[in-house]
């Protein structure tokens, strides 16, 4: 994408959000691939398209029938996720749409990353519909405990109140997804929004399309940004080809031009 063709694009996004209140943003992998992470297939990564060391592909190995019956490899493998992770952070992309709450009435951020960032850079209504990888609780009892790092666990870590094995709190596949956090998604699509931008996903989820396919035929705005072409790009009335920071800081830039 040349320099005019991105600079006009976002002009349009700029003007499209300047009419509005309620604005719902979108996040995938791609937003933080920014911040040094690699692109995750669903919530696993590291092993796109090959097996992992063990021979079982990383959807069997992060998947809940292999944390019950074998609790030790799926910690092996969320270890490694987590140390994709530490020492990395928010990067401008994240801290943009954290300061767009200052701006606009309802911001309201569907993410399906693990990595925390956005609470990090400062969003307040989050709806992590994946979990927070660095968020563990055990199922036997009431221990919770936020842990940043990983290598001092055990594996697979046990609980200090009751000794059962503790897990994040996140969704590992075969898995449905929290009833919390869609009762929460539920209520603020019911509020309605009036722009849905999606920022680094590629969408293979529904309910991470859905949001942007609905608002399309409903005649809401829908901004796509992501380099590559995705399963909402039809459905994205203006689409910029371009990475997530990039492309958030000149938004914001321009938005607060004036």
């Amino acid at each position: 994408m040349n320099n005019d063709d991105f600079l006009n694009k976002v002009e349009e996004v700029v003007d499209i959000l300047k009419q509005s209140k309620s604005i719902l943003l979108i996040t995938g992998a791609g937003i933080s691939a920014e911040s040094g992470l690699p692109t995750y297939r669903g919530i696993s990564g590291l092993y796109d398209n090959q097996n992992t060391e063990d021979g079982i592909r990383i959807e069997e190995a992060l998947s809940g029938s292999t944390f019950t019956r074998k609790p030790e490899l799926t910690w092996k493998y969320l270890s490694q996720m987590e140390l994709a992770c530490r020492g990395k952070s928010y990067n401008r992309a994240h801290e943009v749409i954290a300061l767009m709450e200052s701006r606009f009435e309802r911001i309201c951020v569907l993410t399906q990353n693990v990595d925390g960032f956005h609470h990090k850079a400062g969003s307040t209504n989050i709806i992590d519909i994946h979990g927070n990888l660095h968020d563990l609780y055990c199922r036997q009892c009431v221990y919770k405990e936020t842990v940043n790092d990983y290598s001092n666990l055990e594996t697979p870590p046990k609980c200090p109140n009751c000794g059962s094995i503790i897990r994040p709190d996140v969704v590992l596949f075969e898995e449905i997804l929290s009833t919390v956090k869609t009762k929460q998604l539920s209520e603020e699509f019911q509020k309605g929004f009036d722009v849905v931008l999606s920022i680094g996903t590629t969408s293979v989820f529904p309910y991470i399309a859905q949001p942007v396919v609905n608002a399309y035929y409903a005649g809401i705005p829908t901004i796509e940004i992501n380099p590559v072409q995705t399963r909402v790009s039809e459905f994205a009335q203006i689409k910029i080809k371009e990475k997530a920071g990039v492309s958030m800081n000149a938004i914001w830039m321009i938005l607060n031009r004036d």
